[in-house]
């Protein structure tokens, strides 16, 4: 059955008329008719009585406007469903970070949505990097703020848009007796012997290419995302670390810790990635110009530690 044909049949049982249903339409008499005449075919039935007074609807005619009414009533629906949609009242945004990043950066970015957009939802995933490129390339994120070194192996990320947000300065950190903890010409190459702490993938390929320019291959004695236990065995002899200021922001540095930036160190770029398209979509876009303005107040306010 065809639904345009159902929707003419409403308007013209609705107006009384097969003319003043045509008036509503804007289409003339005539073509309504054939309209009408098809639709009787289709359905096997006379649907309307005609008179010189206007039209009845048939048993079966009443029947079907009933069907047609609520067929329109869902039409409008969807029409309202997609317009709060594209004006940015209603909308889900699948949205994927790093840690430090979801604890520093996501929060002001979603009381700033309550405010600008209230209605739109966002839902959020704790990913690493090399889980969130595959996630947003497979569709299960429609965004995702992730970070990349100089050394990063760009891969499958090269295959999606990326916007790159802020430079997230890269600090090593130090025990507070370290005898080179204050001397100001430290550089990466002095702490040569010292054991090292690596984090995540990205940031251990960092840690061992930072260190190859300075000549040395570091000996990591441990492995942890954890900043908290990065911050803990540092305190206890564990080693040293590279850590960056957004992971530092997130796990304030104990007293018993300095952190210091080196001029041999390479910073991460923080930024953010999405299927080819994607951004012409009104909630992905709302989300991104919130982490936008996010990024852009902190390089505005940003105190250096």
């Amino acid at each position: 059955m065809d639904p345009r044909r159902l929707l003419i049949f409403r308007t013209v049982v609705r107006n009384g008329s097969i003319g003043a249903g045509a008036r509503e339409l804007g289409w003339t008499q005539p073509a309504v008719s054939q309209h009408l005449a098809a639709l009787e075919k289709e359905v096997g039935t006379q649907l309307l009585l005609r008179s010189s007074s206007g039209i009845t609807p048939t048993e079966a005619g009443a029947r079907l406007a009933l069907h047609a009414e609520a067929i329109s009533a869902q039409l409008h629906a969807a029409e309202e469903e997609l317009a709060d949609i594209t004006a940015l009242r209603r909308g889900t945004v699948k949205f994927g970070t790093f840690p430090s990043a979801a604890a520093v950066l996501l929060p002001p970015v979603l009381a700033r949505l309550a405010e600008t957009a209230p209605d739109l939802d966002v839902t959020f995933e704790e990913l690493e990097p090399p889980d969130a490129i595959p996630a947003v390339r497979e569709g299960e994120l429609d965004l995702a703020l992730v970070f990349r070194y100089p050394c990063s192996d760009i891969g499958d990320e090269g295959t999606l848009e990326w916007t790159p947000l802020m430079e997230d300065r890269v600090m090593v950190v130090l025990p507070a007796e370290h005898p080179r903890a204050q001397d100001p010409e430290l550089v990466l190459g002095d702490l040569a012997e010292e054991p090292w702490i690596a984090g995540c993938e990205r940031c251990r390929a960092n840690l061992l290419s930072s260190a190859r320019r300075a000549g040395f291959t570091p000996k990591v004695r441990h492995s942890t995302d954890d900043s908290i236990v990065v911050q803990r065995l540092i305190t206890h002899g564990g080693g040293v670390a590279l850590m960056p200021e957004t992971t530092l922001e997130a796990a304030p540095p104990r007293d018993d810790l300095v952190v210091r930036h080196l001029p041999d160190l390479d910073d991460r770029m923080i930024g953010l990635l999405n299927r080819r398209g994607a951004l012409s979509i009104p909630a992905v876009a709302a989300l991104k110009d919130a982490l936008v303005a996010q990024t852009t107040e902190r390089l505005a306010t940003a105190v250096m530690i």
